[in-house]
């Protein structure tokens, strides 16, 4: 074949390809070309600057950001929310929480086991899973409820709403996240139906769980649990934020005190084995909660702002 035919027939293979939506057994079949030379023409074609693929990105995504997360933090996925500056701290956890919902929305699966914990972001999620595919799934709390904070934000009205959405089972926790004594946890946890739960934590398999600000920060929400004396000591074990009640440091090192033996959540080191545990965070406080999250690998995808995603990306840059 002369060199212009052999041009010719990459144009039209281009073509039939690019332009006219034909799929490679198409092309293959209308040209008498094996399939597997078609592929090897179309990558040819790239390569010789024939066919040039842009993609426009600049319709509001944070592609290159995302990225750089994913590699700074051994993340499986980041997903960065387009939130202003200007916008209200509610306005942004609403944001992050419709983010994490289109991800459960894209990965939950028949036959799932769907844990959550609670907060003010977590409840963003709730409301935004309008028109989801039903899925025959378990929803499930990993931490007991927040004392006498706001309904809306009891893990067990999360669970409710997006297993109601998803059209599949909810179960929940008939207690508080941190109670008052080793002993009334252990006869919580010993208890018939707790042992259902225990199961069910076991079998997870996608987690959606909110990060926790350091101890010092002003919207700190764990003033009712904690005493003077438990937050001194957590201080002294230099905890930076927490999942599901559970305190862990800068390098993502679980902190152990006396209070985890009064916590009733899950084992966070579970969550490391799930194909998708989903951080939802935001804010300036929040940055070295986060890096600690993935650092101890209890997330493996992360959802946040702008913002946010900068800081953290400057911090874990300056640690290196």
């Amino acid at each position: 074949m002369e060199m212009r035919d052999d041009k010719r027939l990459l144009i039209k293979v281009c073509k039939m390809y690019y332009e006219e939506d034909m799929t490679q057994s198409q092309i293959a079949k209308a040209t008498g070309i094996y399939r597997t030379t078609v592929g090897r023409m179309l990558k040819k074609a790239r390569e010789a600057g024939i066919v040039k693929i842009t993609i426009d990105d600049h319709v509001g995504t944070h592609y290159d950001l995302e990225r750089e997360l994913e590699q700074l933090l051994g993340l499986k996925e980041v997903y960065i929310c387009d939130a202003k500056p200007e916008q209200t701290a509610e306005d942004k956890k609403k944001l992050v929480g419709k983010a994490g919902a289109e991800i459960l929305k894209r990965v939950v699966k028949d036959g799932d086991t769907v844990g959550f914990a609670w907060g003010t972001t977590m409840a963003g999620m709730i409301g935004e899973f309008h028109g989801v595919k039903k899925r025959s799934a378990s929803f499930v709390p990993l931490v007991g409820g927040p004392g006498a904070m706001d309904t809306k934000y009891h893990v067990n009205s999360i669970v409710y709403s997006i297993a109601g959405d998803f059209g599949g089972t909810p179960y929940f926790i008939d207690a508080a996240a941190v109670v008052e004594k080793k002993e009334t946890k252990e006869e919580i946890v010993k208890s018939h139906y707790f042992k259902k739960i225990e199961r069910l934590w076991n079998g997870l398999t996608v987690a959606a769980v909110g990060i926790g600000a350091p101890l010092s920060s002003s919207n700190m929400i764990w003033t009712g649990f904690y005493g003077d004396q438990d937050i001194e000591r957590l201080e002294e074990k230099h905890a930076v934020g927490d999942i599901c009640s559970r305190f862990f440091d800068r390098s993502g090192a679980l902190v152990e005190t006396e209070i985890h033996d009064r916590t009733i959540a899950i084992d966070i080191n579970r969550l490391k084995d799930l194909e998708y545990s989903i951080g939802l965070a935001e804010s300036h406080e929040k940055v070295p909660s986060i890096i600690g999250a993935a650092k101890g690998r209890y997330i493996n995808v992360l959802v946040t702002t702008a913002e946010t995603a900068r800081e953290i990306a400057e911090e874990v840059r300056n640690q290196s």
